[in-house]
């Protein structure tokens, strides 16, 4: 599935076939929190969550591309990320786009 930021694809006739998108919600556990919590007390990156919101970017893609192979769709244009904290400690991350097939 080729998907692509920009809303178009050089050299490609598109039809638009509808939004898509993909969400997970993540979390890490008390022990990363607390081990988290003394980084910010020194500064410099909080790898845990880092971590934590590229596994959870990964997801959010693989259930917008099930969404887009669902329509039959070539591509996803207009791709976006999207994230919210739900809790401490949490966050969900949202994949969205337009999803495409090559006229």
């Amino acid at each position: 599935m080729l998907i692509v930021t920009i809303n178009e694809i050089p050299g490609k006739k598109l039809e638009a076939l509808g939004v898509v998108r993909g969400s997970t919600v993540q979390s890490r556990n008390l022990g990363h929190d607390m081990m988290s919590g003394f980084r910010t007390l020194v500064g410099g990156e909080v790898t845990d969550y880092a971590d934590m919101l590229t596994e959870a970017r990964q997801i959010a893609t693989g259930r917008m591309v099930k969404d887009a192979e669902a329509l039959g769709a070539d591509a996803i244009v207009g791709m976006r990320y999207a994230s919210a904290s739900v809790m401490q400690g949490a966050a969900e991350v949202i994949a969205y786009g337009t999803a495409v097939k090559f006229v």
